[in-house]
């Protein structure tokens, strides 16, 4: 079984006079994006899916081509499994519009835009949905094309809670996470 990453969120209530405690994993929060061909992508396109997150810029010239090319492994591997999406955050609104997404993810060669969404959206939102996965994300005038992110790939299961972390740029790292989505995937539902 894979672990389960976030703080568990605690409540209390009180049942016949005892207060009982009960506790819940760290779910990723509520958003909502628009991706390559203008499509809304929110918490119901993810519903009852395993998706892999990253977070990268399309003038990056550092480690997203890197991240992208590993991320092109998972998106071959899975393009056929309705149960497995991806999702890319651009933390460059203000350059990766919508119609730059979509030549960015025709150089990548996709050809299911429904299965691979690059996202874009307000740059504050987008911060905050880094953070909400554990991530970095900002600008940094002295980092190489003026932004810092973090280089993993994030795993999230079927009830939006987040199991794992893996280097995007590496392939040994990639492999495992590939390895554990078909965990996922065999995983009892509660």
């Amino acid at each position: 079984m894979l672990p389960v990453y976030g703080t568990k969120i605690y409540t209390s209530k009180v049942v016949d006079g005892n207060e009982v405690i009960d506790s819940a994993d760290y779910t990723i929060p509520p958003f909502s994006f628009v991706n390559q061909d203008s499509v809304v992508v929110n918490n119901e396109t993810v519903k009852g899916k395993i998706y892999v997150a990253d977070f990268f810029f399309t003038s990056c010239p550092s480690i997203c081509p890197k991240m992208k090319k590993e991320m092109l492994r998972v998106y071959e591997k899975y393009k056929a499994n309705n149960e497995v999406i991806i999702l890319s955050f651009s933390i460059d609104p203000a350059r990766d519009t919508v119609a730059r997404l979509k030549n960015y993810s025709g150089k990548l060669g996709l050809e299911n835009s429904s299965k691979w969404h690059m996202l874009t959206g307000e740059k504050d939102s987008i911060y905050a949905i880094a953070a909400s996965f554990l991530v970095s994300a900002a600008e940094d005038p002295n980092a190489p094309g003026g932004h810092v992110h973090s280089g993993n790939f994030i795993l999230v299961d079927k009830q939006s809670r987040l199991r794992g972390y893996y280097d995007g740029t590496k392939t040994e790292s990639v492999d495992k996470l590939l390895g554990d989505i078909d965990i996922l995937l065999q995983e009892k539902q509660p």
